[in-house]
């Protein structure tokens, strides 16, 4: 089968490599239909991830059909259309047993598809613990409405459910990327008093605005006074820090008001400063990631009731032989950039 693969920093190939076997009873090989270049891609391709291992297949957000399952699977069987979870958990351990899914202190468990164990940009994968990492995709919702459920979605939606969100809140999401948006998606299903987003990319901007004309839009130099002047008590009640740039960890607990939570849902390439004696006073609670993927099934409820819709997002389109360009146009922003989406198919859709 074809597999986009890990090859060393900075390099990664499309390779021949044979198809994933069955290795546990609890395993599921899944034919994956579409995947997705996240920015954790990117992250691995450039060192970020010291944990990801050469020669693995990378890609951790997929969608496809099962092919084959262990003796001990029980919550899916072949031919089921699936999403496949961001994160490998046992479901049995003291993390799992309390939704701190991320933490499986499984050998396997946290991320591992396309980190540490073969990913899903690929036309196969191997699933370990298929009856918590997969989720059946309902007969009314496309692979396209489903292809963000077990990553970016699930991001969203876990960085939502932990920052507290009521409806007098002023909430400030910083980045409208991929991630920015789905977590916009499901702040808005809390139903907020208001809620700003602060990008700075033009494409982006136009992109929320297009597609989200009742929320208020600032750029990283305004931000501060921006919130000031649209919030009730001196700063945003919640803050979701989304970008992961030079300065928006800074940004984000200067725009929050006096016992705010600020919810790091970024991850960083360079450690970040908490300059304590700044924040003296402020009172903040900061949450930080990452995601506990455990909420696939009621967002695919979410999907199937028309409540949530990521499609909008997918602004590109390539077959699996290629892509190396899809690559290149989102890790370069060119084109107008959201996601792209992968097909396992060798011609473009």
């Amino acid at each position: 089968m074809l597999a986009y693969t890990y090859i060393e920093h900075g390099k990664f190939k499309l390779l021949e490599k044979p198809r994933p076997e069955i290795r546990d009873s609890r395993d599921a090989i899944i034919r994956v239909t579409l995947s997705s270049i996240c920015t954790s891609d990117l992250h691995i391709k450039h060192g970020s991830v010291p944990r990801a291992i050469p020669g693995i297949t990378v890609g951790h957000e997929m969608v496809g059909v099962v092919e084959q399952i262990g003796a001990d699977v029980l919550s899916v069987k072949p031919g089921d259309r699936v999403t496949v979870n961001v994160e490998t958990f046992c479901g049995e351990c003291f993390f799992c047993r309390h939704g701190y899914v991320n933490n499986c202190t499984d050998p396997n468990g946290g991320w591992a598809l396309g980190c540490r164990i073969d990913g899903g940009q690929a036309q196969y994968v191997r699933v370990p613990f298929a009856d918590q990492g997969l989720n059946r995709i309902p007969d009314t919702v496309s692979d396209e409405q489903a292809l963000f459920v077990g990553d970016i979605l699930a991001t969203g939606f876990w960085a939502t459910r932990i920052s507290e969100i009521s409806e007098e809140d002023t909430v400030l999401i910083i980045g409208a990327g991929p991630t920015g948006i789905c977590t916009l998606l499901c702040t808005m299903l809390k139903k907020p008093q208001r809620i700003i987003v602060c990008e700075k990319s033009p494409d982006r901007i136009h992109f929320v605005r297009e597609h989200y004309p009742n929320i208020l839009i600032t750029e990283p130099e305004n931000c501060k006074e921006f919130v000031l002047q649209n919030s009730d008590h001196g700063g945003a009640d919640v803050v979701l820090e989304v970008a992961g740039s030079e300065n928006t960890f800074r940004l984000a607990w200067e725009c929050a008001r006096p016992n705010a939570i600020v919810t790091v849902v970024a991850l960083y390439d360079k450690p970040q400063i908490l300059p304590l004696p700044y924040m003296y006073g402020k009172n903040l609670t900061f949450k930080t990631g990452g995601v506990d993927g455990c909420d696939c099934a009621e967002i695919l409820t979410l999907i199937e009731k028309g409540k949530i819709d990521t499609t909008p997002l997918i602004t590109h389109r390539f077959p699996l032989t290629e892509i190396e360009k899809a690559y290149h146009i989102f890790e370069n922003r060119e084109d107008g950039v959201i996601k792209v989406a992968i097909s396992s198919k060798t011609e473009t859709n």
